[in-house]
């Protein structure tokens, strides 16, 4: 059963690695999360999906900063505590193996995950009442980004923050344009 939970593990960072290189457009956890059951480990969904995004995370930072393999272990090991020595194994032979192979183009892999900023809107409101409080009166802001995906697709997206979140929102962009300016 060790063999086998290795041999997909390493299936699924290899996975990773073609998706931060752009071949495959993402890792099927569900799949992957069904074969280690029926292989006899006891692993769920979120637990294998946060996995994935750590070593997917620590994959593309290792890359960026040209991280050796022991380098790597070692941020692995302070980032994940509970990580099992084979699969810190797994994780050592697949970067050992395929690790450089990563594209380290930054701009170009940030746009196309990330998407283009088209747009920001935001307004002031008061929320009345809720489920849990009768009335609260307390004001939020409403701010909604027009973002474009790699596509073109145009999609906008919303999300509410109290007055301190929203102040401190806008305090970071008026650091970010001071920094702008001395550029």
């Amino acid at each position: 059963a060790l063999r086998m939970f290795s041999n997909l593990f390493s299936l699924q960072c290899e996975q990773i690695i073609q998706h931060l290189n752009h071949k495959i457009p993402g890792v099927n956890i569900a799949e992957l999360c069904q074969r280690i059951q029926t292989s006899g480990s006891e692993i769920n969904v979120g637990d294998l999906a946060k996995v994935a995004n750590i070593v997917s995370f620590l994959f593309s930072t290792a890359a960026r900063n040209n991280l050796s393999t022991e380098e790597l272990i070692t941020t692995l090991g302070n980032a994940v505590s509970a990580l099992p020595k084979h699969a810190v194994q797994v994780i050592r032979h697949v970067w050992n193996e395929q690790g450089k192979s990563i594209s380290v183009s930054e701009d170009a892999r940030n746009m196309s995950t990330v998407g283009q900023f088209v747009d920001i809107k935001w307004k002031l409101g008061v929320a009345m009442s809720s489920d849990t409080c009768r009335s609260l009166k307390y004001p939020y802001v409403t701010v909604t980004l027009k973002v474009a995906d790699p596509s073109g697709q145009i999609t906008d997206k919303s999300f509410e923050m109290t007055i301190p979140q929203f102040k401190n929102f806008f305090r970071q962009f008026k650091e970010m344009a001071a920094v702008l300016e001395t550029v």
